[in-house]
C-alpha cells in the first residue's frame, strides 16, 4: 500500500486532507497589456496607465488578453469534488491513474458543522442543523463504508485483479490529486462560480485557495474582476426599464453633475490647466453649476478623483437613461 502523502511546500491546505499549490503561472498583468497593445513592449507605458487598460478589458469584456496568463495547480481532492471540477472543460488535466497505480487509504470525512439536510429551497444545496445523534450517525456511515471498501480493495489487489476494475470498489470521497492548468479568463469564470456561495462547501475551499495565487500573479486584473464582475451589476431589458421610469430625473442630474466635477478634477490631476480655465472646462464635462457655485465646491477639496474614461462611460450610460425617459 502507498504512504500517504505529506502536504508539499508552499501548498494551501483544503478540508481535511487535500491542498492547492500553485507550480508555475506564465505571465502576469503585464502580459495582459502586452497582448492587449501587441505592438508595444515591456516598458512603454506607466503603471497607472496598465491599471487603466486592464480595468478597460474587463469592463467592456474583451477576455483574449487574460487567456495570455496561465497558471498551473497541483491539487489533491475527493473524487466527488473533481467530478464538479472537470465540468469545466477549458483545462489541461492530468490526474493520478488507479488504472495503473495503488490507491491511497485516503478518505474525506466532514467535519460536523458541514453536515446538514437537504434544502428545500435549494435541490442542489444543503441548509438546517443537524442534531448530534444523526451527524454521529452520518460520520459513522462515511467511516465505515470507507474503511470497508479499502478492506475489499487491498484484498482483491493482492489476489492480483486488475486494478482498473477494483477501483469501482471504491467511494467517491476517496481523495484523487491531479495538476489542473488554465488560463486566466476560463479561471476566473471558475472562481465566479466555485467560490459563489451558492458553490458547495466542498468545492468552495479549492476555488478560494487558487484565487489567492490570481491576487499575487495579476493584482490589477483581480482588481478589475472584483469591480466589475463581483461586485459589478449588469440589467435586463426589463430591469433598465423599471429604473428609467421609476427613477427620479432629479437624481440622475445631480449624479451628472457630480460626475462633471469628477472628470474636470480627474483630468486637471493627470494633466493641471489654468486656474482660470477650470470653470470653462466644468462646463465642457456637462456641468451646469454658476460659476460663484462651482469656485466654492472645487475648493472644498471634497471632489473624488477616479477613472477618466470609466467616469465617462458612467455620464454616457446615465445620458442615455435621461433620453429614454423623456422619449
Amino acid at each position: 500500500m502507498p504512504e500517504k502523502q505529506k502536504m508539499p511546500e508552499g501548498a494551501i491546505p483544503c478540508l481535511d486532507k487535500g491542498f492547492v499549490r500553485l507550480v508555475d503561472s506564465m505571465g502576469g498583468d503585464e502580459a495582459i497589456v502586452q497582448a492587449a497593445r501587441v505592438s508595444y513592449g515591456k516598458g512603454t507605458s506607466k503603471v497607472s496607465q496598465d491599471r487603466g487598460l486592464i480595468r478597460y478589458l474587463m469592463r467592456h469584456r474583451h477576455t483574449t488578453p487574460f487567456e495570455m496568463v496561465e497558471f498551473k495547480f497541483h491539487a489533491k481532492m475527493p473524487i466527488f469534488v473533481a467530478r464538479q471540477w472537470v465540468r469545466h472543460r477549458t483545462a489541461n488535466i492530468n490526474e493520478y491513474s488507479l488504472r495503473y497505480s495503488e490507491a491511497r487509504d485516503e478518505f474525506y470525512y466532514p467535519d460536523p458543522e458541514h453536515i446538514q439536510f437537504q434544502s428545500v429551497l435549494n435541490k442542489q444545496g444543503r441548509a438546517g442543523k443537524v442534531p448530534k445523534k444523526l451527524t454521529d450517525k452520518v460520520k459513522k456511515y462515511f467511516r465505515e463504508i470507507s474503511e470497508r471498501s479499502f478492506e475489499m480493495y487491498q484484498e482483491l489487489n493482492d489476489e492480483g485483479l486488475a486494478k482498473e476494475l477494483i477501483r469501482a470498489i471504491l467511494p467517491v470521497n476517496l481523495y484523487t490529486e491531479w495538476y489542473w492548468k488554465n488560463d486566466l479568463h476560463n479561471l476566473l469564470h471558475f472562481i465566479g462560480l466555485r467560490s459563489d456561495p451558492h458553490a458547495q462547501y466542498e468545492i468552495r475551499v479549492y476555488s478560494d485557495a487558487m484565487a489567492e495565487s490570481v491576487k499575487k500573479v495579476a493584482p490589477f486584473a483581480w482588481e478589475a474582476y472584483q469591480d466589475y464582475v463581483v461586485d459589478g451589476m449588469r440589467f435586463s431589458r426589463v430591469e433598465r426599464s423599471l429604473l428609467e421610469s421609476r427613477l427620479p430625473e432629479r437624481v440622475i442630474d445631480d449624479i451628472l453633475e457630480d460626475l462633471a466635477y469628477q472628470i474636470t478634477a480627474t483630468l486637471h490631476n493627470n494633466k493641471p490647466r489654468k486656474d482660470g480655465d477650470l470653470y470653462e472646462f466644468y462646463q465642457k464635462q456637462g456641468g451646469s453649476d454658476v460659476k460663484s457655485d462651482f469656485h466654492l465646491k472645487w475648493g472644498s477639496g471634497e471632489i473624488e478623483l477616479g477613472n477618466a474614461r470609466e467616469l465617462r462611460e458612467f455620464r454616457e450610460k446615465l445620458t442615455k437613461m435621461r433620453k429614454s425617459r423623456r422619449e
